[in-house]
């Protein structure tokens, strides 16, 4: 039975002491929301939300989604789950085990309080696409038994265990495919490219590149993401998704390293590694739905966006 609530609703964020989940959380809270946080801290940090702490609306809570979770809430956003390669190639079971059974759990809680319940999907279950850009009918081209798989797969189970849930009891969900993201509080060590450019930029240490440098990606600035994700969201119940969140705008490795840069004022050469697994070549969102749908489109460029990003890495590191 849903909740009985005014305008301020109390919405649970999972891996909400991550990159994305610390930023999702400023703009619930600075929307006039009550918030818990739950977080395992494998990935996320205390740090990013200690900012938060003395906010009377705000509440932090260790919690690892492979168990279950009971609290009263009106809108689940599930984010936990280690984004980076580095990180969910750690612990691959774990890794498969957060997206499904995480998401069986958040779903049951969802169900048993008659929440509205997003899954932050990946762009990831697009593959190695052989179709450009990605729109979300395209089925994707994933390797099932590679050793990225943990992620990809386990990203593509957790969405059809929501279209499930929706079909099967009537459930209130929203799926975003979310492409690369970047912004302050990325992890430093988190292998993914963005941070590794700017940190090993601003350590003056040779810039690692792999393959030759023209595989593709397209970067959405973490304010446009975290937009998106709300309007999703507060859209209406009949629109479910998946829809891609991400800035179209596609740029080569190569082409990002050297802004990085010219913008951190660095000297680091470039060095060039062979290319990793199952790395895709190309990566870029198709976002007509996401314009058509909820009126949202990325707003701050690669420039602008890797200026904050730079300076804070600047201070962390």
């Amino acid at each position: 039975m849903t909740r009985v609530y005014n305008e301020t609703r109390r919405i649970l964020v999972t891996g909400g002491a991550g990159f994305l989940g610390s930023h999702l959380c400023d703009r619930l809270l600075a929307d006039g929301h009550d918030v818990i946080c739950a977080d395992n801290f494998f990935t996320g940090s205390r740090r990013n939300v200690a900012h938060l702490l003395p906010n009377p609306s705000f509440e932090l809570l260790r919690h690892d989604v492979t168990f279950p979770l009971y609290l009263e809430v009106d809108e689940i956003y599930n984010l936990a789950c280690p984004a980076s390669p580095i990180h969910y190639q750690h612990d691959p079971v774990q890794t498969t085990k957060t997206s499904v059974h995480g998401a069986i759990n958040m779903l049951g809680l969802a169900k048993r309080v008659g929440a509205k319940i997003l899954q932050a999907s990946t762009s990831e279950v697009y593959g190695d696409p052989d179709v450009h850009p990605q729109e979300e009918s395209y089925w994707g081209r994933v390797n099932p038994i590679g050793p990225r798989s943990c992620y990809d797969e386990g990203k593509r189970c957790a969405e059809t265990l929501f279209f499930d849930y929706h079909r099967q009891h009537g459930l209130k969900i929203k799926i975003a495919r979310i492409f690369n993201t970047y912004g302050p509080r990325m992890h430093p060590a988190d292998g993914r490219v963005v941070s590794n450019f700017i940190v090993q930029a601003i350590r003056g240490e040779p810039i690692t590149l792999y393959g030759n440098g023209e595989q593709t990606r397209s970067f959405c600035y973490v304010d446009d993401l975290i937009d998106g994700l709300i309007r999703l969201m507060n859209s209406p119940d009949e629109i479910t998704g998946p829809i891609n969140i991400g800035n179209p705008n596609e740029f080569s490795m190569l082409q990002l390293a050297e802004l990085v840069r010219d913008q951190t004022g660095s000297r680091s050469e470039f060095v060039f590694r062979s290319l990793p697994v199952d790395d895709p070549r190309q990566r870029q969102p198709d976002i007509r739905r996401a314009a058509e749908l909820l009126g949202w489109k990325p707003n701050i460029n690669l420039a602008e966006g890797l200026a904050s990003t730079i300076d804070y890495f600047k201070k962390v590191c």
